[in-house]
């Protein structure tokens, strides 16, 4: 009797532990079906907003620095160095002595003429006494009247050889004054390439006099471009960096094709307040030809894959939730830390800017700002 009790009750608890076992895995089961259902779960994502901007349509040129104030001193005569005056870096005043060219010869071609002109001014008054003897003479009808023509021919003959002379000593003196070569105005003394002892001619660069400020721009527009050039254009100067140091207008477009370069000069003035520019410096100028208004994303939330940029945008879908859809896109121009886009995103798009690594075509996601 007491075994047959024994059995009944350990049955019963064999049912009881497989009641509760298809219990929980029912429960398991209808738990793994509604997290199927659901999906997978929705990443929070910064976003930005696609806005459109003005964009410039430039043109980017490798141009040249040069002085609007510059002067090249060469000498205006030949002959060897004896002096110079100054050194490179100084600032020298107009007229102020720079070089002196040897200047003794010219000194005594200067002295000959000077004794030549003499010589002349006392032939000139003895010519004038002859003159006036003469004068006497035919008054008193001593002399003809021929006698009296040839003394006035020999003194305006006397008068005119002194003339001559006196132009010529002051054409050498003028000459003198070249043999020593002074400032044409305020500036800078740049390099000095010649040394005492050194033989000049008038072809000869003697030095550079730099007046520091106005610089003028030397830009070479290819020519499949020079229908788009006018006047008052604006043109940025660049640094290494890519930031615009300067910024000015076109104020010369050259009306002649360079026949070697086929390119078209252009001139803009920049004002070098904080001499932060250099003379016959290269540097990098950009024409801006117009603007336009694009898209624009940071750089950070674009990514680039096989040659092809990409970018997630978040998308509305029903009912308020959003999915990251992967979009190919034109890049144009780097405006800062933003890429100008071209193609492919338009304004009010919400651009994934954070987490765009772990991202999937398709993904739930919760932007926020």
């Amino acid at each position: 009797m007491l075994k047959r009790i024994r059995s009944s009750s350990l049955g019963a608890l064999l049912l009881l532990a497989v009641s509760v076992g298809g219990a929980t895995l029912a429960c398991s089961n209808n738990q793994a079906q509604n997290a199927q259902a659901a999906g997978p779960q929705a990443m929070p994502v910064k976003v930005e907003e696609a806005r459109a901007t003005a964009v410039d349509d430039a043109s980017e040129y490798v141009a040249t620095l040069k002085s609007r104030d510059s002067a090249v001193l060469m000498p205006q005569v030949e002959g060897q160095v004896t002096e110079i005056l100054v050194h490179s870096g100084e600032t020298v005043t107009p007229g102020q002595p720079l070089m002196e060219i040897d200047p003794l010869k010219q000194q005594a071609t200067v002295k000959s003429q000077q004794s030549s002109l003499a010589a002349q001014q006392a032939n000139l008054a003895w010519a004038k006494q002859q003159y006036e003897r003469a004068q006497g003479l035919f008054s008193a009808g001593v002399v003809s009247k021929q006698d009296l023509d040839q003394a006035k021919s020999t003194l305006d003959s006397a008068q005119a050889q002194m003339e001559s002379l006196d132009a010529q000593v002051n054409e050498q003196q003028v000459q003198l004054h070249y043999y020593k070569v002074v400032a044409p105005g305020n500036g800078i003394v740049g390099d000095i390439p010649v040394h005492v002892g050194d033989r000049v001619t008038t072809s000869t660069q003697l030095m550079t006099v730099d007046k520091p400020g106005s610089l003028e721009v030397y830009v070479y527009v290819p020519i499949e471009h020079s229908s788009q050039l006018k006047m008052d254009l604006p043109v940025q100067v660049l640094d290494s960096e890519d930031k615009v140091i300067a910024n000015t207008r076109i104020s010369f477009i050259s009306p002649q094709v360079d026949n070697t370069t086929q390119t078209v000069l252009v001139k803009a003035r920049v004002a070098n307040l904080k001499d932060a520019l250099r003379q016959s410096q290269f540097i990098r100028a950009r024409v801006v030809w117009g603007t336009h208004q694009s898209p624009e994303v940071p750089i950070l939330a674009v990514s680039r894959l096989a040659g092809q940029y990409f970018a997630f945008v978040a998308e509305p879908e029903k009912g308020g939730s959003y999915v990251a859809r992967q979009k190919p896109i034109e890049v144009g121009q780097t405006v800062g830390n933003d890429y100008e886009i071209r193609n492919g995103i338009k304004p009010g798009d919400k651009i994934i800017v954070s987490g765009t690594q772990f991202l999937l075509d398709g993904v739930p996601v919760i932007p926020h700002s």
